[in-house]
This record gives C-alpha cells, structure tokens and sequence, in this order.
C-alpha cells in the first residue's frame, strides 16, 4: 500500500453509469457538440459519481482491522483526517476506531520542549491531548470542513485535511458517510513564526446534522474540551446543547448572512444555554474568510491555553460503551491477542533486566559463540599455538556454550510467546501487532531521549566513548519482537547439540515451520543480528527449509535489498515501494537485516518468472565519523557483502541531491560488488538520491554523475587491489550499471516542515516510477537465487565466508559447486565424444595404411609417403571438426538460461583452453600414430616383395614337380609324394638368394635421443650422461642418492615443523615416474610390432611433465639419473622387441612356416581333389578370423570406456575422488590409505583396473559388445561374398581379392597368408562361395566361445585402446598436486589456469613433523593459509602462508569454510596415528580432542561436503 496524497482525488464512478466513459462518449461526438454553445450552460450531471466520503467509509467498512490500521497509518501521513466514529449504514451503529488508529506514532515539539530542542514521540492513541470538536446544527451555509483545513493551514501551505463541498465530488450527496466522525492533530514544530497553535491539539470533525446524530454528538460533548456548533438557524434545535452530560465548552459559530439571525436572537440563545458573548463568533459580512479563521484560531488558542478536559482516545473506550458505540478491539481475537500479549509485556519495567532474565541464550553467550564462530575462521588469536588444537579448543568452548544454553529452561515469557505465535489465524497476526506496539510503547520514551543524545555527540568525533555508551544503552533499551524470535532461534540451535531422541530436542522441533508460516502471513524474518553481527545459520535454514515445504513447488524468487547511510528512509522508501511494513522510527531504527516475503500476482509472474519476492532491509552503513568505533567498518563490510550477494537488484540510497555524500558508503559498496563479481555473480544496482526537489535534477546532476562514475572507478581499482583482482578497472567491471538509466532523483518524503507536513506527491510518484524501473530490471536478470532452497545455500556460503577476513579467498557455495559440477561433466562428455572419435578414425587409419599396396587397399595412391600426407590431412580436417564441435557445445552451455552457468562464467576461458590444448595434443598423438604404423609399412615393404618372389619360386617348383609326376605315368604314394616334395623344396631353398635381415642397435638410438634431451640442460648434463654407458642402466631398482646436497626443502612453521626431505621427496617422484613409463613401454611391446623413435619421444614427453609438475626442487643429477634409468630398461625391452619383430617377419622362416601347407596343396592338385571346403576352411581361418579378432579387440577398449564413463564415480574428478576416498574408509585397512597416499596414480591405475574387471567380469556388457563388433564382421564379409558372387568373377584368385578389397577398410587381412592361400588353388568358385559361407558362419561362432572362454584379464592385455590407461587420463587430469599436503588438484579439463583441491589433509600424512619432537604434525594447509604462520623453500625463507601464492602463483588453497570438511582426513589421522607415525619413522602426533570425537560417519558424511555430492 503506497503513500499517496493524491489517493482521494480519485473520481467514484459507477460501473453501470452512462457516465462512465463520458470521455469517450466526448470523443465520439466531438464533431455535433463543438456547435452547440447551450452546453455550456449546462450543469455536468454528476448522479453517479460517488462522494469521497462514501468511498473512504466503504474502504473501512470492508477491510479487517489489520488494513483498516494500515489505511488509517497512511492517511495520517498524508495528513488526511481518519475515521474516529464510523458508521455502520446497514446496523445504523458507529464504531469508536481504536485499533485502526493504534499504529499512528507522531512526533512533535511542544512550547516547553523548543529551547532544549527535544521532542516527544508518542502512540497517538495513547496520548492526552485535548480535543476540538466541529459540528453543524441544521442547515449550514459555511463549509465547515474547509473552514477546518483553513484554520489548521498555514498562509504559505493549505493543505486539504478534510474533505470539503468545493473538492471534486466533494459536493455529491453522501449515501452512507453521514455520521462519519473524522479526526486529525494539530502538532507544533516549536518555532513560534511556523506553529498555527503551540500546543497539541485533537481535531474532531462530525459529518451530517447533530440533529440526525446525538449519539455521535453526545460522544464528543463528553470527550472534548471544546465544541464548536455551526449553524445558521439555532430556535428549533436549541435543545440539544442544553444537555447536563456534556463536559464540552461550546462556541457557537455562526454566519450574518442568514437575515433570521439577529442581535436580539442571539441574546436568547446566550441566555438559554448560558453562554458568554466570546462563546459566539459570527462572520460578517465586513469580514472575510482569513480574519474569519484568524478569529477561530484564537478562540481555539484561548481554549488550549485552560483546556479543562484532556483525554487520549484509549480512554474514551468507556464513554463510547456507555453511549452503545462499539469498539473495533471488541472481536474476540484481538482480545485474545491482547491479553496473551499483556501477559507477556505488562510485567516489564526494566528492559536491561527483562532481557537478562528472560532471554540468557542470547545476550553475553551468543555474542561469545559470534566471536568463536569468527575466530574458527579469521585465527587472529593463535599466536604460537599449534593450529589445529587452537580450532579442537575453540570448537570445545563452542559445544561448552550451547552446553550452557541448553542449561537454561525455556522462560514462561517465551513459553507464552511460543504459544501466542501458535494461535491460528488472526489470532496469531493480532498477538504480535499487540506485542510489537506494547513492546514499542515501552521503549519509547527513553529511546527518544537517548536517539537525540546520540545524535548530538555524532557530530563532533571526539565523544567516541560517549556514543559508544549510549550506543550500548540503546542496545540494552531496545526491546522489539525480534529479540523473542532470536531467542526462539537460539534455543532451537542450542537444541540442536542435544541427542537427537532428547524429548527437549524433539519438542522444538515445530519452530521453524512456526516461524516460516509468519513469513508466509508478511512477518519479517531476521537474517543477521544486528546486535551480535552474526546469523543463527542453522536457524535461519531450516526456517527457509520449511517455508520452501509449504510453497513448493511454487517457490521460485527475486530478491530486492537496499543499502545506504543511516536514517537516510531506507525502511520508508521500501514501505512505500512495495506496501510492506518495516519498522520505521527515529534514528537508527533498523539493526541487522530483516526480510519480508511478498507473494507476486498471476499478473506478474509471467514478466518476473517467480513466485515470490524477497525484499531485504539493512541497518545503515555508519558514517564516516563512526568508522572509528569498534569494527564498524569490518560489520558494514559484512552487511554490505553479505545482502549485495544475496540480492538480485540492489538499491543504494543516498539522502542528498550530490554525490558527496556518496563517498561513505561507497567504498564498502564497491568492495562487495568486487566480491560478488569475483565468486561469480554480477547483480543489478540502482542509485537511489534522496531529497532532490528541483525537477531538473537529473540534468543538472549530469555532471555529478560523471564525477560520480570517475570516483567509482577510483575506488574499484583501490577495492581491486585490497582484494587482489587487479584486472577490475572500472566500476562497470564489476557490475552492471548504467550512469544514465542507474540513478534515481526522489524529492524529499514531506511537503513542508514536519510534524504537520503531508507526504510530497512528488515522492509518491517518483517511488512508483522507481518500482516499475525495479520491476523490468528483474524481468531481465537472470536470478542467483532461483528458489528458496538455492537463496539458502547462497545465506550460508556467503556467510562463512564473510567470516573470513578475505572474502573472495575464503568464498565456497555449493551452487557454484554444482554448476561447476555439472559443467565438467558436460566437458568430461564432449572430450570422450572428441577422444572416441579420434581413436575410431586413427584404427581405421592404421588399417588403411596396414593394407596399403596389398589388394585390399582402397586407395588408388601407389606412394606410401604421399598417403600418409593425405592421411594428415584428412585428421586435421577430423580434428578442427570436432574442436569446433566441442567449442560450440561450450558456448551453447553457457548460453542456456538454467542451471546456474552464469556462475561459472569464469571458468569458460580456462575449458576453452582445454579443448585447444587437447586437439594440439591429440593432433601429435596422431600423427605420431600415423608415422609410425608408415615407417614399419615401409620398412615391411622389401620383406613383403622378397617373400612374394620366394613363394612364386616355391609355386613354380611344385608345378614343375606336379607335371613331372603326372608324366611318369606312375602312381605314387603319399610317402613317395612327401619324399619328392621334400626333395624339391630343399633344392629350391638353395637356390633362393636368403641373407640374414640386419637388427638395429636400439640403444645407439635411444641415446643419441636422449643426448638430444638433455643438452639444453648445460654441459653438466652431458657430462653425466658421459660418465656412464645406457647398456650399463636401469638393471637394478633405482634409488636416487644426492652427493653433499642437504635438504633444500623445508617448510617451518613457527620455527619447529620440517618437511619430508629432498631425498624422499624426489625417491617417490621417481618411482611413480618409473611406473607410469613403465606402464607406457609395456604397452609398445604388447603391441607386437616394431621399435619406433616416436616411443622415446612418447616416454621423454611423460618425464619431463611429471618433473615440471612437481614443486619439489630436482638437481640436474636427479633428472639425468632417472632418464638413464628408465632409458636403459626401455632400450634393453625394445631391443628384444625388435628383435622378434625381425624374427617374425624373416622370409626363410615364413616359408618354412607355410612348408607344411604348400605339401598338402601340392597332394590335392596332383589327385585332383575337390578343394573347395578346405581353401574356404583355410581362407576363413588364416585371413578372415585373425582379422575379425583383431577388430573386435581393437573396438572393444572404446565400448568399456564408453560403460565405464556412465558410472557416477567416473563423471567428474570430484566425484571419483569421492568415491575412491568413499571406498578407502569403508576398507579399514591403513595399507591401502598409505599406498593411496604414497603412491596416489599406482593406487588410482590399480583401483581403476580392479572397477573394470569388477564391473565387466559380472555384466554381460562386454559380451554384448564383442557379438556386436563380431556380427558386424560377419555382415560385412557376406556381403562382400555376395557382391563378389555378383560380379560374375572368372578366376578364383581375383574373387578373393574382390572379398578382400570389399574389407580392406575394416580388416586387416594377412598378406602372408594371403600370398599362401592363392598358391595351387584349383577349387570351384561357386562351390567355394558356398563353403565360405558356410565357413564363416562357423568362425563366428568359434570366436564367440573363445571370446567366452578368454579371462577378461587376458583381453585386456589384448586391447588396442587400453580403458584403465584413458580412464586414468580423465580422473588425473592436469596430475598437479597441493605444494603443502600432495592433494591431487580436482579442477576440470587439463588447461586450468588454477588448480584447486576440493580436500586437503593434515600434513602429518605427507611425512611432516616437528623438529624437536620428531612427532607429526596435525596441522592443515587449508587453515595455515589464514593464519599468520610461514613456511619456505628453496626460492625464498619464511614466506607467509597467507601469500603463498607469491610463491605457488597457480594453486588456489581456500580455507576449510565449514570447519568439517576435513573431518575425513583428521578421522583417518587419528585411526591410524600409530600406524603412519610407524611408516614414517616418527613419533605419534598429538591429536586434538575434537579430532578423536569424530565418528567414521561423520567422517563420510564430510565427504559430501566437500565434495558436493548430494
């Protein structure tokens, strides 16, 4: 409900009237009326247009008595009369408006107060004042009513306060407003040039005759001090002010032109009702309507100066009950209210000592539980102490306090508040007015006083302790309903501490829902304590919790907060926007924040897309004069930073036409929108300047606004650099603002000088632009807060980490958390598709190249180098394919309006990155690929031309021997066939050119490689790689041992703490290098084939990121020794690689391994056998079911991949982590945690390998995969047969060619056997199509059962893309660990421009501990980084550890922001202290108490939190 002054200008009209739309009607018939001049004589015929007074009676009428009170409120600010009696048309009763007008509170300043310059504030109700009455006697011809408005109004100002015949509509006959009873108050300023009456005055004002209304009449004779009769024929009606009852002085008030009213008349009448001749004022003719009200302001003036009767409308309650005048507090609920409110308030005398007794939860103990919470997080008190036991102390005195807490039984007071917000319906809302107003009523004659002392001393700064004094006496007289909900919070949170089957627990449980029901009903909520700096987090969640249960699903919101100096009307200027009612008093009315909810219209939810409104208001930020009391910035800091987060749109408030004033508040403002734009949001602001009355004000403060903007700017990049995000330059940067449409003028609340102003139109409508303005800019932004669940999560996450002294540093949320969550695994799924794409182009490359130059090739390309360019090509184009793919995706991600993705808008550069890092590196794997599976073509290619020559030799050998047989004429045995072709193949042999095939000297290449490696490194290099051959490396185990080099490495942490040293560090470094090289030669040689350089170069590039990615120092010894070690294992493995490769492939062995093949041919042709079954037997098994094989296991890696990715532990780095950690404590074994923590890629690679065997060794996926891939084969390979069979081939040989030129892209047939299978083949063609067929059915289900039959182990080691290898790759990622306590880094894609862990651990598990003890230390990284401990190294000694991103300028380590994260790790920690500190050769480390109260649930339940896992 806005404040409007211009609300009852409004015109009634009724809805069937002609008239309605007279206007239009106008416009229709412009063109006739414009010639007939007669209507202008004419006389509007207004029959249907309703007096203001009826509307105003029928408002009150039909609202309840909470709008009847709100009316009446905003009627009284606009200075308008409000109803005292109101008349009932249909019962013909009036009702004395005593709870309507309980809620006006009015301050002014009597004559006896205008030296001091005090004031008194008083609940107008409650005040004695005397009361004027005005009346009219009969027929009238002076309009009493705007006599009044002339009489209360100054020359300068008249203001309409009542209603009046020559308004408009003031002149239409009142149909149910007669009766009608108004009053106003005259209040004085106390400036006697300004103030109409020096005193205060009750203004009662009866509508209709008295004749037709004694009751309403004899009402006021009883109750005022004076009443004035209007009249202009008094004879008949005499008798009615004759009444013995009446305690009113009354003034007859006459007018000379009514000619019955005569001198002799007058007399009579004076002498009937013994009256006095200054009793009686009559306006002559001589005299006009200003010395007509001067002479009533007098005789009122003379009336005050000896009032005799003065009374508040409180006590005129009994007077209306005598006179059967009903009362509007006479309905049962607001008697209920009020005597359960009076139960609780009327016992009350000192409010310091009401609060001690009634309240102890909060008070000194909640103020020490806001310290502890803030030292938890900011450690500014540790000094020398050990870290983690000052945190276990702290959390004890903690759980000490709510002990304490939970000490104290709830007091009857709040057992009687709980119970009175219990009460149903209006009950529950009249309780609380009643306990607000009695509460209000109670503080207001001190706090008026101690608010203008306060006010006084603020001006000259040097009262610092006397406003710290009568601040605190403000705090302790203040006692407002808010103090009963925040007991009520602090009870619920201290039961929390309680088991949870404690009946006490289990009793409080209700008052959440209680207090979001309130929120529900418009009740506001407090957020922060503005008393203790602090929120009840747990309280304030569950209290959203459950008022998300009661809305949902409708619980969608937008949230409106506002900032500014104190008593700047930021409360009003909320009020008045948007209908609310925050408390609003002189002062500093507002402490903490408070929110209200405001339920949207179906009307506008389409434009704002929510259901609900949240709007927040703020104490006010200090002013600079204060900023040297306690902490007053730090508090404001917080508030800002904290509801700036929070909010959608922001509302800054500035009660000053300039921006001078801006300067105070703007650096805190400034600070939490750099914050927010840091942890990714970037909301709305609106400028809002307060008590610009020139309507040229937005011109003229162009020029401010520059001005403006300018210091913005200076201050953001002062902020900037406070807060180390020096990129921010300009105010814009950090928010969205815009100079021209982000600023507001508002004139000033009051026309005129207060008391006795009514509010400015130009405020009113100036507001309603303000909140359309507000409305479209939620219309447009994408809300933070999406629900009431996520605005939850955004309270606690901006809470902890405003306890932190830096924000951004210490900033964690949740929901930035999930939509990270979410984006990664997005990503994880756009690399696989881009991986899985490569690795399916590259198989069918390799296979290509494989079957290049044989008959199963399909290009038309005779030069093998000129294919492998086409083929780089090709990739290329493959590649910048699926980059550009996978960019769009990324783009088109942050494109989509759910799912929070604005929040991780900064993240999108750095998965930018990834994607470009990942395509150069899949394009060198590639390529490598591709040039090694050339060379080895290539250098397979002489040997493929030998071995054809060979057997075309042996192919004319048998024929010869063929012919000659037949010619003998004799026939031979099979003995003597054996002996002839045993005879012909020896002679042959020798007379074929074999010479034995030259081996490389693979060591030879691997050193010039390595040399090649290292010589940038400086001549040291080369001079140890001298010192020792590569043949003599790499046969024993590797242990690194530095010569005269001491630990370089040491961290201290008050000067007792040392790291594990360089030795063990870099021992460790090695060995999981070892491993993973290891891993990667194993893999070469399972492949079978030949040695290639591109392997060293493969095994160089692994080295050399794993070195750069440790932070450990490594010596140029370190380095080299390790590469000759892993080097010559390498060599030594290649070389006999290499060596069977040759054997493999020598043409003399070939032949004699086909010996036995070429005998049994030569049987078949010399008795002319039927071949056809067994060439189609020897061609489906030596050419078909090898190749067949080969694919499906060349497929199969991908399809285990593609499975293994759809599980939840492998979606994203966290969540495998989790699982894996998950996994770890559900064990019980400290084997396992030693291993995971020691070698963390050899545990993962054995985890990973032992999930896919788990997994695949159970299901029938693999099953289902490998029939898959096999049946596509079968397919392709009939289809082929048929197509061959088609082409009506002539000749055997070229239908087996045609088959395999059908496959060529597919499979890979053996040359070999081909080249064997075509020699002596007489067989039939159709019959061998047949027999193929047949045969092929049968292989398919041969290589099922053997597919059956094979462990999956054994397949593993047989597949192509290795899943546990590319599995790893994903869940490592960048493989960069925490520089403090090893934690891998859990940031997604691998081009991360910072690396973060999601947990850290106690350094004690990395082998740290305390020199002079030997024990290991408990403390953590993520709490030495707030802390004002050092730690050094080789660059640099004592650095501290909260800049320790001078020196590690890529890891982001934020604090432990819920002080529970690490429970997991100090769990496992204490578990097994004995344990490590055995391994570890130390002594056991001192394990704080709180540690060791940790259970292993709550260890896993850690977990989650950290790891966001809902």
């Amino acid at each position: 409900m806005m404040v409007n002054v211009t609300a009852r200008n409004v015109k009634g009209v009724s809805s069937d009237s002609k008239y309605a739309n007279v206007e239009t009607d106008c416009d229709d018939a412009s063109m006739e009326a414009d010639c007939n001049f007669e209507d202008l004589f004419d006389s509007p015929n207004k029959t249907e247009m309703f007096n203001p007074l009826d509307i105003i009676t029928a408002l009150f009428l039909c609202s309840d008595g909470f709008v009847q009170q709100e009316l009446a409120l905003k009627m009284s600010m606009c200075q308008f009369s409000v109803p005292l009696l109101l008349p009932n048309c249909d019962t013909k009763q009036s009702t004395l408006m005593l709870w309507a007008m309980r809620d006006i509170v009015k301050k002014y300043r009597p004559l006896d107060l205008s030296v001091s310059k005090g004031f008194k504030e008083e609940r107008i109700v409650l005040s004695e004042l005397p009361m004027i009455s005005f009346v009219r006697l009969g027929e009238c011809s002076l309009s009493k009513s705007e006599i009044l408005n002339k009489l209360l109004s100054n020359s300068q100002q008249y203001h309409d306060t009542f209603v009046h015949h020559n308004m408009e509509c003031g002149d239409r006959p009142r149909k149910i407003s007669d009766g009608l009873t108004e009053i106003t108050w005259y209040l004085p300023c106390g400036n006697k040039n300004m103030d109409i009456f020096s005193e205060p005055v009750a203004i009662a004002n009866l509508r209709g005759d008295i004749a037709a209304h004694e009751t309403q009449f004899s009402f006021l004779c009883q109750t005022s001090a004076a009443v004035f009769v209007f009249f202009d024929q008094l004879e008949p009606e005499c008798k009615l002010l004759t009444n013995k009852n009446h305690k009113a002085k009354i003034f007859l008030v006459g007018n000379q032109q009514n000619k019955s009213l005569t001198p002799d008349v007058l007399k009579k009448i004076a002498n009937q009702l013994n009256l006095k001749k200054n009793n009686i004022i009559i306006k002559t003719k001589q005299i006009n309507d200003a010395e007509f009200v001067e002479c009533l302001r007098t005789t009122v003036s003379s009336v005050l100066t000896n009032p005799g009767l003065k009374m508040s409308i409180e006590q005129m309650a009994d007077i209306a009950h005598e006179l059967g005048i009903s009362l509007d507090e006479d309905s049962p609920e607001c008697q209920a209210g009020r005597k359960n409110a009076d139960g609780i308030t009327a016992g009350i005398e000192d409010t310091f000592k009401f609060k001690e007794k009634q309240f102890p939860l909060q008070g000194k103990i909640w103020k020490e539980l806001t310290f502890l919470e803030k030292e938890e997080f900011r450690l500014r008190k540790v000094g020398s102490e050990n870290i983690e036991k000052y945190k276990s102390d702290l959390k004890m005195k903690k759980e000490e306090l709510r002990s304490k807490q939970n000490s104290h039984d709830m007091s009857d007071v709040m057992k009687r508040f709980v119970s009175g917000i219990s009460s149903q319906g209006r009950q529950r809302g009249y309780f609380l007015k009643w306990m607000r107003m009695n509460l209000d009523n109670l503080s207001l004659s001190k706090l008026s006083h101690l608010r203008e002392l306060y006010k006084e001393k603020c001006k000259d700064s040097k009262n610092k302790n006397e406003i710290k004094q009568i601040d605190q006496q403000l705090s302790n007289s203040s006692l407002g309903v808010e103090q009963f909900f925040r007991e009520m919070g602090q009870i619920y949170e201290a039961s929390l501490y309680l088991p949870e089957t404690d009946p006490s627990r289990q009793q409080l449980q209700h008052l959440p829902r209680l207090c979001a029901q309130l929120l529900l009903d418009g009740f506001p909520l407090e957020l922060v304590d503005g008393d203790a700096s602090n929120i009840p987090l747990r309280w304030v969640s569950d209290v959203l919790s459950q008022l998300n249960d009661l809305v949902s699903p409708k619980n969608k919101i937008l949230v409106v907060t506002v900032l500014g100096v104190q008593s700047t009307g930021k409360s009003t200027l909320l009020n008045t926007m948007f209908g609310v009612q925050f408390a609003v008093s002189s002062g500093r009315c507002t402490r903490g924040a408070f929110m209200l909810l405001i339920k949207v219209s179906e009307d506008f939810k389409k434009d704002l897309n929510c259901d609900f409104m949240v709007i927040i208001d703020t104490e006010g930020l200090k002013s600079p004069e204060l900023a040297q009391l306690d902490n007053s910035h730090e508090h404001d800091n917080e508030l800002a930073t904290l509801v700036v987060g929070l909010s959608d749109v922001t509302i800054i408030n500035i009660a000053m036409e300039n921006s001078t004033e801006m300067k105070d508040i703007l650096q805190i403002v400034v600070h939490a929108f750099l914050r927010m734009k840091e942890v990714g949001k970037k909301p709305k602001c609106q400028f809002v300047h307060q008590n610009v009355s020139d309507v040229s004000a937005h011109e003229k403060n162009l020029r401010d606004r520059k001005l403006l903007l300018e210091q913005m700017n200076e201050m953001t990049q002062a902020a900037a650099k406070m807060e180390k995000k020096e990129e921010n330059k300009n105010f814009t940067d950090v928010m969205e603002y815009n100079p021209e449409t982000g600023n507001c003028y508002i004139p000033g609340l009051w026309n005129g000088n207060p008391p006795m102003a009514p509010v400015n139109v130009g405020y009113s409508e100036t507001v309603y632009e303000l909140k359309k303005n507000i409305i479209q800019l939620l219309g447009k932004c994408e809300s933070t807060s999406n629900n009431i669940l996520e605005f939850r999560e955004w309270i606690n996450s901006l809470w902890t980490a405003v306890k932190h002294e830096n924000f951004i540093f210490s900033f964690r949320n949740s929901l930035v958390a999930d939509a990270y969550m979410r984006l990664c695994t997005e990503y994880n799924k756009w690399e696989w598709e881009f991986k899985k794409e490569m690795y399916t182009w590259v198989t069918n490359a390799e296979t290509r190249i494989s079957n290049f130059g044989t008959i199963a090739a399909k290009t038309e390309i005779s030069n093998l180098r000129e294919y492998i360019t086409e083929l780089k090509s090709e990739a290329t184009t493959e590649l910048t394919k699926l980059e550009s793919l996978m960019l769009d995706n990324l783009n088109e991600y942050f494109e989509q309006p759910e799912g929070h993705v604005y929040l991780v808008e900064g993240y999108r550069e750095d998965f930018s990155n990834s994607i470009k890092s990942l395509r150069k590196q899949t394009e060198r794997s590639v390529f490598d690929q591709i040039t090694v599976a050339a060379d080895i073509k290539q250098g397979l290619k002489e040997l493929d031309k030998i071995r054809a020559s060979f057997t075309d030799e042996i192919k004319t050998a048998v024929c010869a021997l063929i012919d000659k047989c037949h010619k003998n004429k004799v026939k031979m045995t099979d003995k003597q066939l054996d002996e002839s072709f045993n005879k012909m193949w020896a002679e042959t042999l020798d007379t074929l050119p074999f010479s034995a095939l030259q081996t490389s000297n693979i060591f030879t290449s691997v050193s010039h490689q390595l040399r090649t490696n290292l010589s940038p490194k400086g001549s040291r290099a080369c001079e140890l790689l001298s010192k020792r051959k590569l043949q003599d490396c790499g046969l024993e185990a590797f242990t690194y041992k530095p010569k005269g080099i001491t630990d370089k490495v040491t961290q201290k942490v008050k000067g007792l703490f040392s790291w594990t040293g360089l030795v063990k560090a870099n021992q460790e470094i090695a060995d999981s290098i070892i491993s993973a090289c290891n891993d990667c030669v194993n893999d070469k040689i399972n492949g079978k084939t030949n040695y290639h350089d591109t392997y060293i170069q493969e095994i160089l590039h692994i080295i050399d990121e794993r070195l750069k990615n440790d932070h450990v120092d490594k010596d140029i010894e370190f380095e080299v020794s390790l590469k000759q070690h892993i080097f010559g294992s390498a060599a030594r493995k290649f070389q006999k690689m290499h060596e069977y490769f040759i054997q493999d492939n020598d043409p003399y062995r070939r032949l004699q391994k086909n010996k036995d093949k070429f005998c049994a041919d030569f049987k078949d042709v010399f008795h002319k056998r039927d071949q056809c079954q067994k060439k189609a037997e020897e061609f489906t098994n030596k050419c078909l079911k090898p190749a067949v094989e080969d694919f499906v296991y060349r497929s199969l890696g991908l399809n285990i991949i593609d499975k293994m990715l759809t599980r939840e532990e492998l979606s994203t780095r966290m969540s495998f982590q989790y699982s894996i950690l998950l996994n770890l404590i559900s064990k019980s074994d400290f084997k396992s945690f030693q291993s995971y923590i020691w070698s963390y890629e050899n545990y993962v690679k054995v985890w990973i390998s032992d999930r896919i065997k788990e997994i695949f060794s159970l299901e029938s996926a693999l099953c289902e995969f490998e029939d898959r891939h096999l049946q596509s084969c079968i397919d392709r390979i009939n289809v082929a047969i048929e197509k061959a069979k088609a082409e009506k081939i002539d000749s055997l040989k070229t239908f087996a060619e045609t088959i395999c030129k059908e496959l060529g892209d597919k499979l890979v047939i053996s040359q070999d056997a081909l080249d064997s299978f075509m020699v002596l083949n007489n067989a039939d063609q159709d019959q061998f199509a047949y027999w193929l067929k047949e045969c092929v059915t049968e292989i398919a289900e041969a290589l099922r059962n053997k597919f059956k039959n094979t462990k999956f182990e054994t397949k593993l080691t047989r597949l192509h893309v290795k899943p546990q290898n590319e599995l790893m790759n994903i869940v490592i990622g960048c493989g960069k660990q925490c520089p403090f306590c090893k934690v891998p880094c859990d940031a997604g894609g691998k081009a991360h421009s910072e690396h973060f862990a999601s947990l850290h651990r106690p350094n004690g598990l990395g082998q740290a501990k305390w020199e002079h003890s030997d024990k290991l230390t408990t403390d953590i990284c993520s709490s030495l980084v707030i802390s004002d401990n050092t730690f050094s190294c080789s660059a640099i000694q004592y650095h501290p550890y909260k800049n320790y991103k001078d020196i590690f300028k890529d890891w982001d380590i934020r604090p432990d922001v819920s002080l529970e994260a690490s429970d997991y790790w100090k769990y496992v920690m204490n578990k097994y202290n004995k344990e490590f500190a055995e391994a570890y050769e130390a002594e056991p480390a001192d394990i704080p108490a709180s540690w060791k109260k940790i259970t292993e649930q709550q260890a896993k339940d850690s977990l989650k939190k950290s790891f966001h896992i809902k």
